[in-house]
């Protein structure tokens, strides 16, 4: 009797150990993510369009009259002033047709005298009755007639004189010359599909780009009129060719009326006073967004499911799931949250594509100290 007494307390410790550690195993395992605490942030986002830069004028200089050259006084990729002679056409038939249209106008003028001064006396005659209504009449038609060829004759002298102003073919803006193949004895007319050279104005260059139909309809909702909606486009930058910034910012100055392809067509202008920006350059707009007071979460901490962006808030230890709206814009690594989170909310900082709905987690910060420690415990007691 005094063994069974022995061993009956023995059992009940055995059983409660049992116990303890089926409960033990019963007790879900968190898995590890980073947290991620939401506050209320600010951030510059941009939006970028794809362009070519124009100069701000870009003229092809043609031929008005046809001859050969005789010079070609300008230098390729020279500074040019308005009105600078670059090339001349062969003058002497210009020369000659305008020498004949100076005196074709003193003969007019002659005929033209004379005829005044036959009006003059036919009409005293006709005071004294001497000749007829007819002939006085014809008289007048005489003058008129003299004075018409007068008038013909000044006309084509002004003719003669452009042309032979056109045999100097000068530069109607201040700019840079380009390239060309003209050079002396070439034949030139104004049938020619190609220029003789252009000059490019360089000392502003326009930037052309398009919004969508949709973005453009929403600003001017927005803004109220196409005014206000120039105005209020912040300074923009400009991305070049190789990936580097252009120094100096842009201005968003005209904006089209008009929706062509379901597109509008806008323009930016830069200052280019070192002339590092050419006529006909591939480049990037960069329009820049500034968010204030706004929720901010990476990208990595969502997921899509039928074009539906989710979050895992932490809640009670889980992981659950919540459907957010973003702001159109983002930088490629970050939304802006318009509807969906709140300041203050925990959620699963990164690896959400990896999780469960109603997954148990831990913050992986605060399990990572929580390991650290208990290492250092063990190396302390040994």
């Amino acid at each position: 009797m005094k063994v069974l007494k022995f061993f009956i307390p023995g059992l009940y410790v055995l059983a409660g150990l049992v116990s303890c550690k089926e409960e033990v195993s019963h007790q879900p395992q968190a898995s590890a993510y980073p947290f991620l605490t939401l506050s209320r942030e600010s951030r510059t986002l941009s939006t970028t369009y794809s362009t070519v830069l124009e100069g701000k004028q870009y003229v092809d200089i043609r031929p008005q009259v046809s001859g050969f050259i005789t010079d070609v006084l300008v230098k390729e990729g020279a500074k040019v002033r308005k009105g600078e002679t670059l090339f001349i056409i062969d003058t002497i038939p210009y020369a000659a047709t305008y020498e004949q249209a100076k005196a074709a106008v003193a003969t007019a003028e002659a005929q033209e005298a004379t005829s005044k001064l036959t009006l003059e006396g036919q009409e005293e005659l006709y005071k004294e009755k001497v000749i007829s209504d007819f002939e006085l009449q014809t008289s007048r038609n005489s003058y008129l007639t003299a004075k018409a060829a007068l008038a013909q004759a000044k006309a084509q002298e002004v003719s003669a004189a452009n042309n032979l102003s056109f045999a100097k073919v000068t530069s109607p803006v201040n700019g840079v010359a380009g390239m060309t193949s003209i050079r002396v004895g070439a034949l030139v007319s104004s049938a020619m599909t190609e220029p003789l050279i252009t000059v490019t104005d360089n000392s502003q260059m326009y930037a052309y780009f398009s919004l969508s139909e949709k973005e453009a309809v929403r600003l001017l909702k927005e803004y109220g009129s196409l005014e206000n909606t120039i105005n209020s486009f912040p300074e923009v930058s400009l991305i070049l060719s190789d990936g580097t910034e252009y120094a100096l910012k842009g201005k968003i100055d005209a904006m089209s009326s008009i929706v062509e392809n379901s597109v509008v067509r806008v323009r930016a202008i830069f200052d280019n006073p070192d002339r590092l920006l050419i006529n006909g350059a591939s480049a990037t707009i960069a329009i820049p967004h500034f968010m204030e007071n706004c929720i901010v979460v990476p990208q990595e901490a969502t997921f899509e499911i039928q074009d539906k962006i989710y979050v895992y808030k932490v809640v009670d230890g889980r992981a659950s799931s919540a459907m957010i709206s973003v702001y159109e814009v983002n930088n490629g690594k970050e939304y802006i949250v318009e509807s969906g989170l709140s300041e203050g909310d925990v959620i699963v900082a990164t690896g959400a594509g990896l999780l469960k709905e109603g997954t148990y987690v831990t913050d992986a910060a605060k399990a990572g100290q929580g390991a650290a420690a208990e290492g250092q415990d063990k190396t302390a007691e040994e």
